[in-house]
């Protein structure tokens, strides 16, 4: 009866003093592949008190699965990509990864900064007009990131953590990347970003996961609905290149300020749309400051799923998969076809370092980048 009783105070004192599972042990993770060199690339899981899933590979900081209930109560993976790790290296258009240094086109790859010139890998080419892409080369989507489960205040975590080298794709100085995914037990998949720099550099980050609310394998987007607090966009050349015009979406197909059907639209006869084959721009958000604030909501009907972007950014890319071709494998076993997915990536403005009238993406000696991007996820019945 002692030793009972000496066992069931202990216990007692466990739970007073908070002790319980390790990060490691409420973070699992198995090994996913290898890169090329051998390297081992290790899958983790994030699951929170309601069930929601989150598996997350420490290749590109990429979202692989992403588990979300319907209105009856049935888990989908709700996010575009691969079985295979193999397919993420030679073929993924981004499919879940963390984008950087620069998300989005930089006009040439280049740009000027403090008098001197730096020139950027050349890896995109839209209306035959050359750009850096989303970091270039061989951006943070294909870096092995440093992976430290955790567990603090949002609940279950992963820390990644990647230190880019001063002249990596052609971008000045060094720099020191810590991201944080936490699957919250209000139901949002969060993602804080943190860098800090030895020389002068842009630094634009994002996430970069596709979403189909209806499941990843089901078919078109063009029938969810989408809502964006934004009144402005920028709009683009034929290279997709902003022009540098903050315009009004009022009386364009660029308004949805009130719900519509992501498809309501895209195929008007209206030039921007001819120039990314839909919609791929970039939404200047109805705000001011950097606080936590709504960006935009989803709702699929059949699901009754809705995903609302929280943000402290002031732009929002919508991509509307227009490029998808039906030639990349889906984890069902089908195919992913055109618009069978889309992304909210949280941002500052495509080709920032080259547009002056633009939010500065220019991070400096001693000072912190910092940026906080919440996917909540909710349901309704109509």
């Amino acid at each position: 009866m002692k030793n009972l009783l000496s066992g069931l105070a202990f216990t007692c004192l466990t739970l007073i003093l908070g002790c319980g599972p390790s990060a490691e042990e409420r973070v699992p993770s198995v090994i996913f592949g290898h890169t090329e060199n051998g390297d081992p690339v290790r899958l983790f899981t994030l699951t929170n008190a309601n069930g929601l899933t989150a598996e997350i590979m420490n290749y590109g900081g990429t979202v692989v699965r992403l588990y979300v209930p319907d209105q009856d109560g049935q888990f989908d993976d709700i996010v575009l990509g691969f079985d295979k790790l193999e397919d993420y290296f030679e073929r993924s258009p981004y499919f879940g990864s963390l984008i950087g240094r620069y998300a989005n086109r930089i006009a040439n790859g280049s740009f000027e900064l403090n008098g001197e010139i730096f020139q950027l890998a050349l890896n995109d080419e839209p209306g035959g007009q050359p750009c850096s892409l989303h970091g270039g080369e061989r951006g943070f989507d294909k870096v092995l990131w440093d992976a430290e489960p955790v567990y603090g205040a949002y609940g279950n975590g992963l820390k990644l953590s990647y230190i880019s080298p001063d002249g990596e794709e052609g971008y000045p100085g060094t720099l020191q990347v810590d991201v944080y995914y936490w699957m919250t037990d209000d139901n949002a998949l969060r993602i804080e970003y943190e860098a800090w720099t030895d020389r002068a550099t842009p630094v634009n980050l994002t996430q970069h996961n596709y979403y189909n609310l209806a499941g990843e394998s089901s078919g078109s987007i063009n029938d969810h609905y989408l809502t964006l607090h934004a009144s402005h966009y920028t709009p683009v050349d034929a290279g997709l290149i902003p022009t540098g015009e903050i315009a009004p979406v009022a009386g364009t197909p660029f308004d949805f300020s009130q719900a519509r059907r992501m498809g309501e639209r895209v195929d008007a006869e209206h030039e921007q749309l001819q120039f990314g084959q839909g919609y791929d721009h970039n939404w200047v958000l109805d705000k001011d400051g950097s606080d936590l604030t709504l960006a935009a909501e989803v709702y699929e009907t059949g699901s009754g799923r809705v995903m609302e972007v929280w943000t402290t950014e002031p732009g929002l890319q919508f991509y509307g998969g227009n490029f998808l071709d039906g030639t990349l494998p889906s984890k069902s076993g089908g195919t992913y076809r055109h618009r069978s997915g889309f992304c909210l990536e949280a941002q500052h403005f495509p080709d920032s370092p080259n547009q002056p009238d633009f939010p500065s993406t220019i991070l400096r000696p001693g000072e912190m980048y910092s940026q906080v991007t919440e996917y909540r996820f909710k349901l309704r019945s109509d």
